[in-house]
């Protein structure tokens, strides 16, 4: 299955003089067309337009809806190195040790540490570094 990640950018508002565009529509198209093409540029698949809201603020304590045109493109994601080409095994080869399978290791034992001691209870802590008293300055 392949999966995707996706990029939304703001549609253009205002339509861009172009060589041979001299309607409103045609210079709005005009620069749709371009921001399509810029992305399909750098390897991005129109996917739609979107029309969403915004909650925005308006003054200081008030909130307005604007509503947003997006343009939403979508390119396929590149699959990782490290699973590239490798097989899973299935239960039976496992089950069988078929040379295809892949190699399994055993459970993992850790080695018990051993109990302390008396001894180490024992043992004096270290001494603290003397310090000396120095009479106070006149």
């Amino acid at each position: 299955m392949t999966s995707y990640e996706y990029k939304v950018v703001p549609a253009p508002q205002k339509g861009e003089k172009a060589r041979g565009v001299k309607s409103a529509e045609g210079r709005f198209a005009h620069a749709i067309e371009r921001a399509m093409n810029d992305m399909a540029a750098q390897g991005w698949e129109y996917l739609r337009a979107e029309t969403l809201p915004s909650e925005e603020r308006s003054g200081l304590t008030s909130t307005a809806n604007v509503w947003r045109n997006l343009l939403v493109f979508r390119r396929a994601r590149a699959a990782p190195a490290s699973l590239e080409g490798r097989r899973l095994a299935s239960a039976a080869d496992l089950a069988r040790g078929s040379e295809n399978a892949p190699p399994v290791s055993g459970p993992l034992r850790l080695e018990p540490t051993p109990p302390s001691t008396d001894e180490d209870q024992s043992r004096e802590p270290p001494a603290e570094p003397k310090t000396e008293e120095r009479p106070p300055a006149s």
